[in-house]
Protein backbone atom coordinates (compact mmCIF):
# COMPACT_ATOMS: atom_id res chain seq x y z
CA UNK A 1 0.00 0.00 0.00
CA UNK A 2 1.24 3.49 -0.90
CA UNK A 3 0.87 5.20 2.47
CA UNK A 4 2.19 8.56 1.27
CA UNK A 5 -0.39 8.67 -1.52
CA UNK A 6 -3.20 7.93 0.95
CA UNK A 7 -1.97 10.64 3.31
CA UNK A 8 -1.93 13.09 0.41
CA UNK A 9 -5.60 12.29 -0.25
CA UNK A 10 -5.14 10.17 -3.38
CA UNK A 11 -8.57 8.73 -4.18
CA UNK A 12 -7.38 5.61 -5.98
CA UNK A 13 -4.92 4.66 -3.24
CA UNK A 14 -7.61 5.18 -0.61
CA UNK A 15 -10.13 3.12 -2.59
CA UNK A 16 -7.66 0.25 -2.95
CA UNK A 17 -7.05 0.16 0.79
CA UNK A 18 -10.77 0.30 1.59
CA UNK A 19 -11.40 -2.60 -0.77
CA UNK A 20 -8.63 -4.57 0.94
CA UNK A 21 -10.15 -3.76 4.34
CA UNK A 22 -13.61 -4.91 3.29
CA UNK A 23 -12.20 -8.15 1.87
CA UNK A 24 -10.12 -8.82 4.96
CA UNK A 25 -6.73 -8.81 3.24
CA UNK A 26 -3.77 -9.05 5.68
CA UNK A 27 -1.92 -6.17 3.98
CA UNK A 28 -4.76 -3.84 4.99
CA UNK A 29 -3.96 -4.16 8.69
CA UNK A 30 -0.31 -3.27 8.09
CA UNK A 31 -1.41 -0.12 6.25
CA UNK A 32 -3.87 0.82 8.99
CA UNK A 33 -1.09 0.59 11.58
CA UNK A 34 0.92 3.17 9.64
CA UNK A 35 -2.05 5.46 9.07
CA UNK A 36 -3.38 5.47 12.63
CA UNK A 37 -0.99 8.16 13.99
CA UNK A 38 -2.37 10.50 11.31
CA UNK A 39 -6.02 10.19 12.41
CA UNK A 40 -8.05 12.30 14.82
CA UNK A 41 -8.49 15.47 12.77
CA UNK A 42 -11.83 14.89 11.02
CA UNK A 43 -15.17 15.66 12.65
CA UNK A 44 -17.23 12.47 12.44
CA UNK A 45 -21.00 12.83 12.07
CA UNK A 46 -23.20 9.77 12.54
CA UNK A 47 -26.61 9.68 10.85
CA UNK A 48 -29.01 7.03 12.11
CA UNK A 49 -32.72 6.28 12.16
CA UNK A 50 -35.38 3.83 11.03
CA UNK A 51 -35.74 2.81 7.37
CA UNK A 52 -37.62 5.26 5.18
CA UNK A 53 -36.96 8.43 7.16
CA UNK A 54 -34.79 9.95 4.44
CA UNK A 55 -31.28 9.43 5.83
CA UNK A 56 -29.68 9.14 2.38
CA UNK A 57 -31.39 12.28 1.09
CA UNK A 58 -30.38 14.18 4.21
CA UNK A 59 -26.80 12.93 3.83
CA UNK A 60 -26.78 14.10 0.22
CA UNK A 61 -27.92 17.58 1.22
CA UNK A 62 -25.38 17.76 4.04
CA UNK A 63 -22.62 16.92 1.57
CA UNK A 64 -23.79 19.79 -0.60
CA UNK A 65 -23.90 22.22 2.34
CA UNK A 66 -20.45 21.17 3.55
CA UNK A 67 -18.95 21.61 0.09
CA UNK A 68 -20.47 25.08 -0.10
CA UNK A 69 -18.39 25.81 3.01
CA UNK A 70 -15.31 24.53 1.10
CA UNK A 71 -14.89 21.50 3.36
CA UNK A 72 -13.81 18.09 2.09
CA UNK A 73 -16.15 15.23 2.88
CA UNK A 74 -15.85 11.47 3.31
CA UNK A 75 -18.99 9.32 3.42
CA UNK A 76 -19.39 5.81 4.80
CA UNK A 77 -22.78 4.37 3.82
CA UNK A 78 -23.59 1.08 5.54
CA UNK A 79 -26.03 -0.87 3.38
CA UNK A 80 -28.05 -4.05 3.93
CA UNK A 81 -26.24 -7.14 2.74
CA UNK A 82 -27.46 -9.04 -0.29
CA UNK A 83 -28.37 -12.58 0.84
CA UNK A 84 -26.96 -13.92 -2.44
CA UNK A 85 -23.75 -12.01 -3.11
CA UNK A 86 -22.88 -10.83 0.40
CA UNK A 87 -22.36 -7.35 -1.02
CA UNK A 88 -24.16 -4.07 -0.52
CA UNK A 89 -27.56 -4.09 -2.24
CA UNK A 90 -27.59 -0.39 -2.97
CA UNK A 91 -23.90 0.09 -3.66
CA UNK A 92 -22.81 3.72 -3.54
CA UNK A 93 -26.09 5.43 -2.80
CA UNK A 94 -27.83 6.53 -5.98
CA UNK A 95 -28.94 9.81 -4.44
CA UNK A 96 -25.32 10.75 -3.77
CA UNK A 97 -23.98 10.03 -7.25
CA UNK A 98 -24.14 13.66 -8.29
CA UNK A 99 -21.13 14.15 -6.00
CA UNK A 100 -19.14 11.33 -7.61
CA UNK A 101 -17.15 13.66 -9.86
CA UNK A 102 -16.34 16.07 -7.02
CA UNK A 103 -12.73 15.53 -5.96
CA UNK A 104 -13.58 16.89 -2.52
CA UNK A 105 -16.04 14.06 -1.83
CA UNK A 106 -15.29 10.36 -1.32
CA UNK A 107 -18.21 7.95 -0.90
CA UNK A 108 -17.77 4.35 0.18
CA UNK A 109 -20.58 1.82 0.69
CA UNK A 110 -20.09 -1.15 3.00
CA UNK A 111 -22.26 -4.24 3.35
CA UNK A 112 -23.43 -5.20 6.84
CA UNK A 113 -22.40 -8.85 6.24
CA UNK A 114 -24.66 -9.92 9.09
CA UNK A 115 -23.24 -7.41 11.55
CA UNK A 116 -25.80 -5.90 13.94
CA UNK A 117 -25.56 -2.58 15.72
CA UNK A 118 -25.50 -0.25 12.74
CA UNK A 119 -21.79 -0.47 11.90
CA UNK A 120 -19.86 -3.14 10.04
CA UNK A 121 -16.63 -4.65 11.27
CA UNK A 122 -14.70 -2.67 8.65
CA UNK A 123 -16.57 0.64 9.03
CA UNK A 124 -14.33 1.96 11.80
CA UNK A 125 -11.24 1.21 9.73
CA UNK A 126 -12.68 2.99 6.68
CA UNK A 127 -13.48 6.01 8.86
CA UNK A 128 -9.83 6.07 9.93
CA UNK A 129 -8.67 5.92 6.30
CA UNK A 130 -10.88 8.86 5.33
CA UNK A 131 -9.60 10.76 8.37
CA UNK A 132 -5.99 10.04 7.42
CA UNK A 133 -6.71 11.12 3.84
CA UNK A 134 -7.39 14.59 5.23
CA UNK A 135 -11.17 14.78 4.97
CA UNK A 136 -12.50 17.62 7.11
CA UNK A 137 -15.78 15.83 7.83
CA UNK A 138 -16.73 12.15 7.72
CA UNK A 139 -20.45 11.33 7.45
CA UNK A 140 -21.42 7.84 8.58
CA UNK A 141 -24.90 6.76 7.52
CA UNK A 142 -25.89 3.51 9.19
CA UNK A 143 -28.30 0.84 8.04
CA UNK A 144 -31.78 1.35 9.51
CA UNK A 145 -32.16 -1.51 11.97
CA UNK A 146 -34.11 0.28 14.70
CA UNK A 147 -33.20 -0.66 18.24
CA UNK A 148 -29.83 -2.20 17.40
CA UNK A 149 -28.63 0.99 15.80
CA UNK A 150 -26.73 2.49 18.70
CA UNK A 151 -23.09 1.62 17.91
CA UNK A 152 -22.76 4.80 15.90
CA UNK A 153 -22.50 6.81 19.13
CA UNK A 154 -19.16 5.15 19.90
CA UNK A 155 -17.76 6.05 16.47
CA UNK A 156 -19.06 9.60 15.93
CA UNK A 157 -18.42 12.96 17.56
CA UNK A 158 -21.92 14.21 16.68
CA UNK A 159 -24.83 11.80 16.24
CA UNK A 160 -27.99 12.74 14.34
CA UNK A 161 -31.14 10.69 14.98
CA UNK A 162 -33.56 11.10 12.06
CA UNK A 163 -37.28 10.49 12.32
CA UNK A 164 -40.44 11.49 10.45
CA UNK A 165 -43.97 12.41 11.58
CA UNK A 166 -46.49 9.64 12.00
CA UNK A 167 -44.26 6.65 12.71
CA UNK A 168 -44.22 6.91 16.49
CA UNK A 169 -40.43 7.05 16.43
CA UNK A 170 -40.43 9.32 19.45
CA UNK A 171 -41.78 6.42 21.52
CA UNK A 172 -39.47 4.02 19.70
CA UNK A 173 -36.55 6.22 20.71
CA UNK A 174 -37.34 5.76 24.39
CA UNK A 175 -37.62 1.99 24.08
CA UNK A 176 -34.44 1.67 22.04
CA UNK A 177 -32.30 3.96 24.10
CA UNK A 178 -31.81 6.10 21.01
CA UNK A 179 -32.69 9.13 23.10
CA UNK A 180 -29.36 8.53 24.85
CA UNK A 181 -27.56 8.32 21.51
CA UNK A 182 -28.69 11.49 19.79
CA UNK A 183 -26.88 14.80 20.06
CA UNK A 184 -29.24 16.33 17.48
CA UNK A 185 -32.69 15.09 16.47
CA UNK A 186 -34.09 15.66 12.99
CA UNK A 187 -37.77 15.51 12.12
CA UNK A 188 -37.47 15.03 8.36
CA UNK A 189 -40.31 15.30 5.83
CA UNK A 190 -41.57 18.14 7.99
CA UNK A 191 -44.21 19.08 5.42
CA UNK A 192 -46.21 16.09 6.65
CA UNK A 193 -49.02 16.46 9.14
CA UNK A 194 -47.90 16.04 12.72
CA UNK A 195 -44.34 17.36 12.30
CA UNK A 196 -44.73 20.01 15.00
CA UNK A 197 -46.29 17.47 17.36
CA UNK A 198 -43.38 15.08 16.83
CA UNK A 199 -40.94 17.91 17.49
CA UNK A 200 -42.73 18.88 20.71
CA UNK A 201 -42.81 15.26 21.90
CA UNK A 202 -39.07 14.95 21.34
CA UNK A 203 -38.37 18.22 23.12
CA UNK A 204 -40.44 17.09 26.10
CA UNK A 205 -38.56 13.79 26.33
CA UNK A 206 -35.21 15.57 26.04
CA UNK A 207 -36.17 17.96 28.82
CA UNK A 208 -37.28 15.04 31.00
CA UNK A 209 -34.00 13.23 30.43
CA UNK A 210 -32.00 16.39 31.09
CA UNK A 211 -33.87 16.96 34.37
CA UNK A 212 -32.90 13.48 35.54
CA UNK A 213 -29.25 14.02 34.56
CA UNK A 214 -28.27 17.58 35.55
CA UNK A 215 -24.58 16.71 35.06
CA UNK A 216 -25.08 16.51 31.28
CA UNK A 217 -23.99 19.84 29.81
CA UNK A 218 -25.38 19.43 26.28
CA UNK A 219 -29.12 19.70 25.70
CA UNK A 220 -29.94 18.04 22.35
CA UNK A 221 -31.61 20.23 19.74
CA UNK A 222 -34.50 19.24 17.48
CA UNK A 223 -34.65 20.41 13.85
CA UNK A 224 -37.40 20.29 11.24
CA UNK A 225 -36.16 19.52 7.72
CA UNK A 226 -37.43 18.75 4.25
CA UNK A 227 -34.24 17.20 2.95
CA UNK A 228 -35.56 16.69 -0.58
CA UNK A 229 -35.89 20.49 -0.85
CA UNK A 230 -32.88 21.36 1.35
CA UNK A 231 -35.29 23.08 3.77
CA UNK A 232 -33.83 23.30 7.28
CA UNK A 233 -30.47 21.83 6.28
CA UNK A 234 -28.45 25.05 6.83
CA UNK A 235 -29.92 25.34 10.33
CA UNK A 236 -29.10 21.70 11.02
CA UNK A 237 -25.50 22.19 9.88
CA UNK A 238 -25.23 25.22 12.16
CA UNK A 239 -26.41 22.98 15.00
CA UNK A 240 -23.71 20.44 14.14
CA UNK A 241 -21.04 23.14 14.39
CA UNK A 242 -22.55 24.33 17.66
CA UNK A 243 -22.20 20.82 19.07
CA UNK A 244 -18.65 20.52 17.74
CA UNK A 245 -17.69 23.81 19.40
CA UNK A 246 -19.36 22.70 22.63
CA UNK A 247 -17.21 19.56 22.66
CA UNK A 248 -14.05 21.52 21.97
CA UNK A 249 -14.59 24.49 24.27
CA UNK A 250 -17.00 23.52 27.04
CA UNK A 251 -16.81 19.76 27.35
CA UNK A 252 -13.14 18.84 27.08
CA UNK A 253 -13.51 16.10 29.68
CA UNK A 254 -16.55 14.73 27.86
CA UNK A 255 -14.66 14.75 24.56
CA UNK A 256 -11.75 12.86 26.11
CA UNK A 257 -14.15 10.31 27.59
CA UNK A 258 -15.92 9.96 24.25
CA UNK A 259 -12.57 9.40 22.56
CA UNK A 260 -11.72 6.79 25.17
CA UNK A 261 -15.02 4.97 24.53
CA UNK A 262 -14.42 5.14 20.79
CA UNK A 263 -10.93 3.62 21.10
CA UNK A 264 -12.20 0.98 23.53
CA UNK A 265 -14.99 -0.05 21.16
CA UNK A 266 -12.57 -0.24 18.24
CA UNK A 267 -10.05 -2.28 20.23
CA UNK A 268 -12.66 -4.75 21.49
CA UNK A 269 -14.05 -5.14 17.96
CA UNK A 270 -10.58 -5.95 16.64
CA UNK A 271 -9.89 -8.42 19.45
CA UNK A 272 -13.25 -10.13 18.92
CA UNK A 273 -12.74 -10.38 15.17
CA UNK A 274 -9.17 -11.60 15.60
CA UNK A 275 -10.20 -14.33 18.02
CA UNK A 276 -13.08 -15.38 15.79
CA UNK A 277 -10.83 -15.60 12.74
CA UNK A 278 -8.18 -17.56 14.64
CA UNK A 279 -10.64 -20.10 16.04
CA UNK A 280 -12.44 -20.60 12.73
CA UNK A 281 -9.15 -20.95 10.88
CA UNK A 282 -8.04 -23.66 13.32
CA UNK A 283 -11.34 -25.55 13.15
CA UNK A 284 -11.44 -25.44 9.38
CA UNK A 285 -7.78 -26.39 8.94
CA UNK A 286 -8.05 -29.73 10.75
CA UNK A 287 -11.59 -30.57 9.71
CA UNK A 288 -12.75 -30.38 13.30
CA UNK A 289 -15.65 -28.04 12.54
CA UNK A 290 -17.45 -30.59 10.36
CA UNK A 291 -17.03 -33.25 13.04
CA UNK A 292 -18.37 -30.98 15.76
CA UNK A 293 -21.41 -30.06 13.68
CA UNK A 294 -22.12 -33.74 13.01
CA UNK A 295 -21.96 -34.47 16.75
CA UNK A 296 -24.36 -31.60 17.49
CA UNK A 297 -26.81 -32.72 14.81
CA UNK A 298 -26.71 -36.27 16.18
CA UNK A 299 -27.43 -34.88 19.68
CA UNK A 300 -24.22 -36.42 21.03
CA UNK A 301 -23.45 -32.94 22.34
CA UNK A 302 -24.83 -29.42 22.06
CA UNK A 303 -23.53 -26.07 20.73
CA UNK A 304 -23.32 -24.59 24.24
CA UNK A 305 -20.99 -27.31 25.52
CA UNK A 306 -18.88 -27.19 22.36
CA UNK A 307 -18.46 -23.41 22.46
CA UNK A 308 -17.63 -23.47 26.18
CA UNK A 309 -15.01 -26.15 25.56
CA UNK A 310 -13.39 -24.17 22.73
CA UNK A 311 -13.23 -20.98 24.82
CA UNK A 312 -11.86 -22.87 27.84
CA UNK A 313 -9.10 -24.42 25.71
CA UNK A 314 -8.26 -21.06 24.22
CA UNK A 315 -7.99 -19.40 27.64
CA UNK A 316 -5.89 -22.26 28.97
CA UNK A 317 -3.34 -21.64 26.22
CA UNK A 318 -3.16 -17.89 26.87
CA UNK A 319 -0.34 -16.29 28.82
CA UNK A 320 -1.90 -13.13 30.25
CA UNK A 321 1.26 -12.11 32.10
CA UNK A 322 3.23 -11.53 28.86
Amino acid sequence: MDIDSILSGDVRAGARLMRAIDEGEPRAKAALKELYPHTGRAHIIGITGAPGVGKSTLTDRLIQALREQHLTVGVVAVDPTSPFSGGAILGDRIRMQRHATDEGVFIRSLATRGHFGGLTGSARAVINVLDAMGKDVVLVETVGVGQDEVEIASAAHTTLVVTVPGLGDDIQAIKAGILEVGDLFVVNKADREGADRTRQDLLAMIELRHASRPDVTWLPRVYLTEASKSVGVPELLAGIWEHRDHLRLQAADHLREASRRRVQAELLDLIQQGLKDAVLSHLLANGRLSSLISDILAKRTDPYTVSDDIVARLLAECRWDT
